[in-house]
């Protein structure tokens, strides 16, 4: 049976430090806590000013939530005398084999930082990546999707797109439409010049500045190909380039003026009356 002398003991010995590391190990979970909370509030305030996606904030942050609340639980369970040396060998060994098997994964998590990062492109624009053109409707951590001009849900994983050409057709406000327009080597030169100058001229979604280029490209196997490269607002590039094509073959036609098509001249010898014709000369010598 205890007595009072055992009883003093084992408050001394094991009761009241047990209960001083509990109570400690608390008070550093407790506050451990909080300073992380307060690094957090202050690495999304920093990250906010500096305008990063939303998703990159949420996602960095709670990495950095689980990795400090990490240290925090280990600096408790060793004021409570716990050996936490094997809990993190124990935790870096699962950590290496999970990278290990998941490695395309975390290639194409790497590659989604990047472009939330340094963004190439964002939602809203017509980009040609990793062989597919769309438009990007959302930029995930492993995945990117876009829709296509027939309205086509495509999903390309990140690491292809940030190892490949990135071309963002909507990254500047205006854009050059090259078109070309071929006409017959007997039709009036400059009056084709002069009418696409005035199809230039009407069209109001064309820029003035820079000016329109036009003049002849080359002189083909057909036709004389005319080059015309009007600037226009990106949004609009389409539907100019579609608008001004069809004008320019309905003023050709009032105009008289000829797109040729590629034509092949074949000529037919008679064998049978050349061969005739040497045997009556025969004769006549």
């Amino acid at each position: 049976m205890f007595n009072a002398d055992d009883l003093e003991r084992y408050m001394h010995v094991y009761a009241i430090p047990w209960a001083i590391n509990i109570a400690m190990a608390i008070v550093i979970y407790v506050v451990g806590r909080l300073i992380v909370g307060l690094l957090l509030s202050i690495f999304r305030r920093l990250m906010a000013r500096s305008k990063y996606d939303e998703m990159l904030i949420n996602f960095l942050e709670s990495i950095i939530s689980a990795i400090l609340m990490l240290f925090v639980i280990v600096a408790s369970l060793d004021q409570l005398g716990v050996d936490t040396t094997s809990l993190v060998a124990i935790v870096g060994a699962a950590g290496l084999a999970i990278g290990l098997s998941l490695q395309d994964s975390l290639k194409n998590f790497a590659a989604g930082v990047m472009l939330l990062v340094f963004k190439p492109f964002k939602a809203g624009n017509y980009v040609d990546v990793a062989g597919t053109s769309g438009i990007v409707q959302k930029i995930g951590i492993f995945t990117s999707t876009l829709t296509s001009l027939d309205n086509k849900e495509i999903i390309i994983p990140n690491g292809k797109i940030y190892n490949d050409n990135i071309t963002n057709y909507s990254a500047k406000e205006t854009r050059r439409c090259d078109m070309m327009f071929g006409i017959g080597y007997d039709d009036d030169l400059l009056k084709a010049k002069r009418v696409l100058q005035e199809l230039v001229d009407s069209e109001e979604r064309i820029l003035k500045e820079p000016a329109c280029l036009i003049g002849v490209a080359e002189l083909g196997d057909n036709s004389v190909n005319f080059t015309v490269r009007p600037w226009v607002k990106a949004a609009d590039n389409l539907a100019v380039r579609l608008a001004f094509t069809e004008a320019v073959k309905l003023r050709f036609d009032e105009e008289g003026i000829s797109i040729p098509y590629p034509q092949m001249d074949v000529h037919f010898f008679k064998e049978a009356d050349n061969t005739k014709q040497e045997e009556n000369k025969q004769l006549a010598g």
